[in-house]
């Protein structure tokens, strides 16, 4: 059996959960004070955010993550959003999860009095909402320092669920039990973030679960697909359009389109009447968004257009196709990247790759992008 891409992402009622691990967690859930000009300068991201009036910054992409450095023996976090959950890291290791928070400064005590850094990441996706963060506060006696420097190499991750890590924590194909989707989804650990980690790479995880470059899964919401959002900061927000900053140019963007193209037949009265059809034009779309992609970028730039096991349809063989017609026409920066391993157990919520999957993909990009002469 596939792994079947599903479009809907399963929410449990809106709650408060909070795990502290390593130090101690004190949660004031509380309206958030306006954050200053200086403290929403102190923090790093590579993110889509977008600034709000109030200080705060808005987005709604899986994924996102904001950095910072502080002195002192706590640290708290400002948050307005009662539908994501967010791993805290300080110094490297996960200290606290916090699901759907709400409005609330998250603390994080209990810690030596010295230098620390702040890591806060998104692990879910929120197609029809946002999440807003107002920056991270120093506990008494301490400081937030000057931010940390991006960091020179950037990678760009473009795709589905497959992409987003969907229910990649779960170990069983059925979430229906053990919390739903949400619960069993951590972004952090798909397999981009974890290349992107290894290699000391800033990136984005730009991925929707069930859109895909011209179909989406089982058909659903005609007239839209993934290219409807990608130049969105807010997904649910028609017409938004995301500032990208002078300096994200990122040197490699992956892109993992077509899972939901091809995973379920066709069905009477889609724009398609033949499988030939949507591959004509699957493929017109996939060289008009690698145009988009090569303008937005420039020349140097890697695009990795990637493709999986999907049993008896065209998907691999297509976009293989796509890379070499790109090579013939000059563009040597356009690559192939097959991911396939017989060890992949996906058992992920709903057929997906679970984290053990997301381990070895990563390892099998890890590979591939060894082979590229990047000059980073």
């Amino acid at each position: 059996m596939q792994p079947s891409p599903i479009h809907g992402l399963s929410r449990l009622s809106r709650r408060t959960l909070v795990t502290a691990t390593a130090a101690g967690l004190l949660t004031a859930v509380a309206a958030p004070s306006r954050a200053s000009g200086t403290a929403s300068t102190r923090f790093h991201t590579a993110g889509r955010v977008k600034a709000a009036a109030d200080g705060f910054v808005r987005y709604s992409w899986p994924g996102i993550y904001f950095e910072a450095r502080f002195r002192g023996t706590g640290v708290g976090i400002r948050l307005d959003d009662s539908v994501n959950d967010y791993d805290v890291q300080v110094d490297g290791r996960t200290t606290t999860t916090l699901v759907t928070p709400g409005r609330t400064t998250a603390w994080v005590t209990g810690l030596a009095d010295t230098e620390h850094r702040v890591r806060l990441v998104k692990r879910t996706e929120s197609p029809g909402s946002e999440g807003r963060f107002g920056g991270f506060v120093a506990a008494a006696g301490g400081a937030i320092l000057a931010r940390p420097p991006a960091r020179r190499r950037q990678i760009e991750f473009i795709g589905d669920s497959y992409t987003a890590g969907y229910g990649n924590l779960s170990g069983t194909r059925d979430c229906s039990g053990n919390g739903g989707v949400d619960r069993n989804t951590d972004s952090d650990l798909s397999f981009g973030a974890l290349t992107a980690r290894r290699l000391g790479a800033d990136y984005q995880i730009n991925a929707f679960s069930g859109r895909g470059m011209v179909r989406n899964y089982n058909g659903s919401s005609p007239g839209t697909d993934f290219r409807t959002y990608y130049d969105r900061a807010l997904l649910g927000v028609e017409g938004d359009v995301w500032q990208k900053p002078a300096d994200w140019r990122p040197q490699v963007v992956v892109v993992g389109l077509g899972l939901n193209d091809f995973s379920t037949p066709l069905s009477p009265g889609e724009r398609w009447d033949t499988e030939t059809e949507l591959v004509a034009a699957y493929e017109s779309a996939y060289h008009g968004f690698l145009d988009k992609l090569r303008a937005r970028y420039g020349p140097r730039t890697f695009l990795v257009v990637s493709a999986t096991d999907l049993g008896s349809s065209p998907f691999a063989e297509t976009v293989e196709g796509i890379a070499r017609a790109r090579n013939a026409r000059g563009d040597e920066r356009v690559g192939h990247w097959y991911y396939a391993d017989p060890a992949l157990d996906h058992l992920g919520c709903d057929w997906h790759p679970s984290a053990r999957d997301h381990r070895l993909i990563s390892g099998l990009l890890d590979d591939h992008l060894a082979t590229l002469p990047l000059c980073w």
